[in-house]
């Protein structure tokens, strides 16, 4: 069942290494509908965009009117997706099985304490996950969304300048004249041309 929908916003992503310095750029987030669009300078080129009710998480190039399965390219569409305040595990969970990160058991999420974060009323959350260390998730309620997270190695993503305001439908669709690519496809395609060289021979 479709929890139900969360505020729409913008916000920046911010990334920090373990010593609170920025690493790489910073990112754009748009969020609606249990959609998020996330623009990154590291790919200037394209965008992700998800959507935990469809369960898919997509990377989407506009110059070459393609888009692909985001898979494991970046960790931000495994973290920056709606949740439930009582149970945000669950889409984290789902978030990376559609990365194709597939565990061994149930994720679990445990209440810590209460957290303000950027003026932000937060639950911070322990999430372990079966054979890791845990990491931590700070989710605000009234957005039904996580507005900070730092992973077990240390890593810290959190959103600035959050603004709630509307989205535009069109900046999570895409057009119908693009066309999906497959890598595996593409791969055998390759090995077919004159490029590929087989190491075996």
């Amino acid at each position: 069942m479709a929890q139900s929908s969360p505020q729409a916003f913008t916000a920046d992503i911010v990334s920090l290494d373990t010593r609170g310095e920025p690493l790489g750029a910073t990112a754009k987030l748009h969020a609606a509908d249990h959609k998020t669009r996330i623009e990154t300078g590291g790919v200037p080129d394209g965008f992700f965009l998800s959507d935990s009710d469809a369960g898919t998480a997509l990377f989407v190039r506009p110059a070459q009117r393609i888009y692909v399965d985001a898979r494991q390219s970046t960790p931000l569409t495994q973290i920056f997706v709606s949740v439930d305040q009582h149970d945000p595990c669950r889409q984290w969970q789902a978030a990376a099985g559609i990365a194709g990160l597939v565990s061994s058991g149930k994720w679990r999420c445990k209440s810590i304490e209460r957290a303000v974060v950027n003026q932000h009323k937060t639950i911070e959350f322990s999430v372990v996950m079966p054979g890791r260390q845990a990491s931590y998730g700070w989710v605000d309620p009234t957005i039904g969304f996580p507005v900070k997270w730092q992973a077990a190695d240390g890593k810290v993503f959190v959103l600035e300048n959050i603004q709630l305001q509307a989205q535009p439908a069109i900046l999570f669709s895409i057009p119908s004249d693009y066309r999906k690519l497959d890598p595996q496809a593409l791969l055998e395609r390759i090995k077919h041309s004159d490029v590929w060289v087989d190491s075996h021979k």
